[in-house]
């Protein structure tokens, strides 16, 4: 099946990044450039989710503080978790309203879920970005990261200077009083708990393309009607 998508999530970022090149101070910028690239050449894909795993049941809470399951999910088609960092993170502002107007709209009807997961508790204000773009699909938290690390998405390094205590408004957001968040992730399970597609980027300003996560939903509904 064809799909039109008008926009490219990679262009934004190069966007982003190129006006931090021309505005952020050069000890800041080369901070976030090297904690990047550390990130990336640290980065083991063995040790993360992959196509053809089995997903055990999960519980997540939804922005308003109302418990979302694994099976509520799957209810009507496969599930898309998209993994972002928190309702401040400036990548994570761009991603989130693309797969609104590129993901969404095409998804809607087929029966399949779509949901936004951070560590950002619903009571520090994690419902903050579902309304700063009115997002019509679902923002949930992941509390303590349990989800993302069991699918071994989550890191806790480069975020604050080494040997420097994680400042408390990181410690707040998610709970836990450290800085783990999730890599940038998209994963999309069958309605069998069997995940089929799996993206995970190392580099917060590389994440997955809608066509990309339009053509893997294709391929299940290809295998269910043949």
């Amino acid at each position: 099946m064809a799909h039109t998508v008008s926009e490219s999530l990679t262009d934004q970022f190069r966007e982003l990044h190129a006006e931090r090149l021309r505005t952020w101070d050069p000890e800041k910028l080369a901070k976030n450039i090297d904690r990047r690239a550390r990130l990336v050449a640290d980065f083991d894909p063995s040790k993360v989710v992959k196509a053809g795993d089995r997903v055990e049941p999960f519980e997540l809470t939804d922005a308003d503080g109302a418990s979302l399951s694994l099976d509520q999910l799957l209810a009507d088609g496969p599930a898309v978790l998209i993994f972002f960092r928190f309702a401040g993170c400036p990548a994570c502002n761009l991603a989130l309203p693309y797969y609104e107007r590129q993901l969404w709209p095409q998804l809607t009807g087929t029966g399949a879920s779509l949901v936004a997961i951070s560590p950002h508790l619903p009571e520090q204000g994690l419902k903050d970005i579902r309304d700063r773009h009115g997002l019509s699909y679902t923002v949930a938290s992941d509390r303590g990261n349990a989800l993302g690390r069991r699918f071994g998405i989550t890191f806790d390094r480069d975020l604050v200077p080494d040997g420097q205590p994680t400042p408390g408004w990181i410690g707040a957001l998610t709970g836990t009083g450290t800085a783990e968040f999730p890599q940038p992730a998209v994963i999309i399970i069958d309605q069998d708990r069997t995940v089929r597609f799996a993206d995970v980027s190392p580099d917060w300003l590389v994440r997955t393309e809608a066509p990309a996560i339009l053509e893997a939903l294709d391929r299940i509904e290809r295998k269910v009607l043949s």
